[in-house]
Parts: C-alpha cells; structure tokens; sequence
C-alpha cells in the first residue's frame, strides 16, 4: 500500500504576487525617512543610511523594471513570472 501523496498547496491570490506595491511602500517610507533626516536637526545622524536606502532602493528597482522587460520580450536569461 503506497501512502497518499501530500495535496499541492493552493495558489495565492494575483494580489500577493504583485510587486509594485511593496516597492512603492518602501520606496516611500525610505523617503520620508531622509525628507525627516533633512529636516529634523536631531535626525542628522541618519542622513547617510537614508541616502543609502534611496540609492539601494533605485538600484535595486532599475534591477527589477530591467528584468521584467526582458522577461516580457522572451529574452531567453530573464526571470520567470515578472510579467
């Protein structure tokens, strides 16, 4: 007698999939965090990390909008599921 195999997981909702909202948040919280490094004068010690996290954060979009083209072009090295 064979065991029973376990059931696939089912699938998440289109809405969980989507990317663009979590980079739009964050992208949004790192702003506010060096509009808040730049005006507050107590704040001043934070201005190089939030510089740093605006700066990772376009990288890392450029990265991600970059590959999503290809993928949408067939481009035969670019991820699965950007589209």
């Amino acid at each position: 007698m064979t065991p029973n195999p376990a059931p696939d997981p089912p699938a998440l909702p289109a809405r969980l999939l989507e990317p663009v909202p979590v980079i739009v948040v964050v992208a949004l919280g790192w702003l506010i965090a060096a509009v808040l490094a730049f005006t507050v004068p107590g704040l001043h010690e934070w201005r190089p990390i939030a510089v740093a996290g605006l700066g990772v954060g376009m990288l890392g979009t450029a990265i991600f909008l970059l590959q999503r083209r290809s993928a949408r072009r067939g481009d035969r090295g670019a991820q699965r599921g950007l589209i």
